[in-house]
């Protein structure tokens, strides 16, 4: 068995549409609006044009994909940092912890090693019987709750990937927040 890690381009979308669809149909038969869950080819062509997707191949396989949507992106997350959507794993690898081993591999490569960012953050609907606790166990912290208009609650969370970078970032963003409002 085969496994490698890349980011995912407009040639892959049409197995990043197909995980999409498999990935987020429970989503659908529980009335939850996540964006993923009822995209269309197009769409899904759109979006790995308009942010950083990466994914885990195991035997050529698409086994799980992550978005990284960039603060200076056309859907910025509401921190100011990276920002991860459409999270997905594939069914078939059940139980193989894919989406957390891919999770790991992007907080090492991308997050940490390329884009040196201090944070990472993310968003679910709070009625998902079990996608907060799974964050939690994966190192996240909830920030806030915001109503986007798409039928739930959405929760957002936030995991520090270096204290001290960190911090130097929050202390930079309060004295930018500062300025601004003067």
């Amino acid at each position: 068995m085969t496994e490698s890690y890349r980011q995912l381009t407009c040639a892959d979308s049409g197995a990043f549409f197909r995980l999409m669809l498999t990935a987020f149909a429970p989503i659908r038969e529980m009335g939850i609006r996540f964006d993923a869950a009822s995209v269309s080819e197009a769409q899904a062509v759109q979006h790995l044009q308009d942010h950083g997707v990466f994914g885990l191949f195991v035997d050529d396989r698409l086994a799980a994909s992550i978005t990284l949507r960039y603060p200076w992106g056309p859907l910025p997350g509401p921190f100011g940092l990276p920002h991860i959507g459409w999270f997905a794993a594939d069914p078939a690898f059940r139980g193989q912890h894919r989406g957390r081993q891919l999770l790991d591999w992007l907080e090492t490569h991308i997050l940490r090693e390329v884009l040196k960012a201090p944070a990472v953050s993310l968003g679910t609907a709070t009625r998902h019987p079990w996608l907060k606790e799974m964050y939690l166990s994966y190192g996240f912290t909830p920030q806030h709750e915001s109503d986007l208009g798409k039928g739930h609650i959405t929760l957002f969370m936030k995991k520090i990937l270096d204290d001290a970078q960190h911090d130097r970032w929050l202390t930079r963003r309060s004295g930018h927040e500062s300025k601004d409002t003067r």
